[in-house]
């Protein structure tokens, strides 16, 4: 069954000293987010910006992708830890992402594991959406 989820942004003001508020619509699980220019090209200050949404779709789907691959290849993992880093440089756009995951995973060894992460980190719909990015892994057992 194909799904679509949804989320809005109200930007009131130019670029520079403007400010928005991203909505999460489809599940209202996050509370609406403020986000500006500042938080996006300096320090957040508590506020989100794009490239941190991003960052939590792809290691959210990441972990799933990988803890799918896993389990069908027979080596369930008990716990994987991810966390993606996505660089922006103002000027030029985002310009890579940093995957890194630390698995529990028993009965498996880092280059099996490692293999699964990389094939993952090629296969996870996000890592797919984004393949105009450079996207590299780091991935060890705990």
């Amino acid at each position: 069954m194909a799904t679509t989820r949804s989320a809005h942004t109200v930007w009131e003001g130019n670029l520079i000293e403007g400010s928005g508020v991203v909505n999460f619509d489809s599940s209202g699980a996050i509370a609406a987010q403020p986000v500006t220019w500042a938080s996006r090209s300096q320090e957040a200050n508590g506020k989100t910006s794009p490239e941190e949404l991003i960052a939590a779709a792809h290691s959210s789907c990441f972990s799933m992708a990988l803890s799918h691959a896993l389990n069908g290849a027979g080596t369930p993992p008990t716990k994987l830890v991810t966390s993606a880093d996505v660089s922006f440089q103002p000027g030029e756009g985002i310009t890579g992402i940093h995957l890194t995951v630390e698995g529990t995973v028993p009965g498996i060894d880092n280059e099996t594991f490692g293999a699964a992460a990389e094939d993952a980190k090629k296969n996870c719909p996000v890592s797919q959406a984004l393949t105009g990015t450079t996207i590299t892994l780091s991935a060890k057992l705990a």
